[in-house]
């Protein structure tokens, strides 16, 4: 019997992060935001994974918003670099959820 093919896609996500003890974030953080590829049958899977996993690193998911699938990014006119796509294929062989950048915020900036 042939294997089914995967009907696994990898979305693009961003995470905003808040404030918790032992959330590795620079100490005068406020909070971060995540760039994420994961795996998932459709988008609403793919947050669902991204924000457990997220929350067993002891850190606290606030916010995610979705920028679709790399198809769908493509179609928006997104330039996506040759280490993103590779990212992208990683988090669809493993199924996983890769965390690409971060960055902390730190408030109010002052000159």
């Amino acid at each position: 019997m042939a294997k089914q093919p995967s009907r696994q896609q990898v979305f693009t996500l961003v995470v905003q992060i808040g404030r918790k003890d032992g959330d590795g974030l620079p100490k005068d953080a406020t909070g971060a935001a995540l760039v994420c590829y994961a795996s998932g049958v459709d988008e609403a899977e793919a947050v669902r994974e991204t924000v457990a996993i997220l929350k067993q690193a002891d850190t606290a998911p606030l916010d995610v918003t979705g920028y679709g699938t790399l198809d769908e990014r493509e179609e928006q006119g997104h330039e996506i670099p040759e280490e993103e796509r590779a990212l992208m294929l990683r988090a669809l062989e493993e199924n996983a959820v890769i965390v690409a950048q971060m960055t902390p915020f730190f408030g109010e900036e002052t000159e």
